[in-house]
């Protein structure tokens, strides 16, 4: 059996994330496809947005498969969330499954600073979608780097997308425009809910919460 996972904080999911997803989704062609948004990342600031609120966005990423399904595995653990945790879960609930981990080239260029990385690279395979157009030569680089720890490392071709949620949260991407950057399940939560209504403040770029 092959199980991808893609987390991430989702505040909110928007095409970008979709396509990256779609991405992984073609390259591995999983028996199950984990979206896991994350619960309390280490950096607070990362995401105000309620764990349950962000949970309903994910379900946007069931229209891309039905192997795909949201889990709020992070969110009910509560305390910090680290990817080598979840990964462990995955271990115990799927004996003998290969595991695949999607993230995306910032990530990637990143990784040796994620807690415990050196055991992730043990346990999963990365799966990288750049998100960015001329960033091949350091994505490789890194790759390489990587695999001479001993970690395997694929790329999905995904389609770059020039979005970021804080460009949503913070208005820098007027709501006018939102239509056209977000899939109609993540609108449809945020005009019920009234999200995003008072700017966020700008932070220090969202990081992935093994930093």
């Amino acid at each position: 059996m092959k199980v991808l996972l893609y987390g991430g904080t989702f505040d909110p999911p928007h095409n970008g994330h979709m396509n990256n997803l779609r991405a992984a989704l073609d390259l591995v062609r999983p028996d199950r496809a984990i979206v896991m948004p994350a619960g309390t990342p280490p950096h607070k600031a990362a995401s105000a947005t309620p764990g349950e609120v962000r949970l309903a966005m994910c379900d946007c990423f069931k229209a891309l498969s039905p192997l795909v399904e949201v889990s709020d595995w992070e969110i009910r653990r509560g305390g910090r969330s680290y990817t080598y945790n979840t990964l462990e879960m995955l271990q115990q609930q799927c004996p003998g499954a290969e595991l695949f981990l999607s993230i995306g080239s910032d990530m990637l260029l990143s990784f040796p600073r994620w807690n415990r990385w050196r055991d992730i690279l043990q346990m999963a395979t990365l799966v990288v979608e750049s998100r960015r157009p001329g960033d091949a030569l350091a994505l490789h680089t890194a790759a390489q780097q990587l695999q001479a720890s001993g970690g395997r490392v694929l790329f999905a071709r995904a389609e770059s997308y020039p979005c970021a949620s804080s460009s949503l949260r913070t208005g820098a991407i007027p709501r006018a425009r939102w239509g056209d950057l977000l899939p109609a399940e993540v609108l449809r939560v945020i005009e019920e809910r009234d999200l995003y209504r008072e700017p966020a403040p700008v932070t220090e770029k969202e990081a992935h919460h093994d930093l």
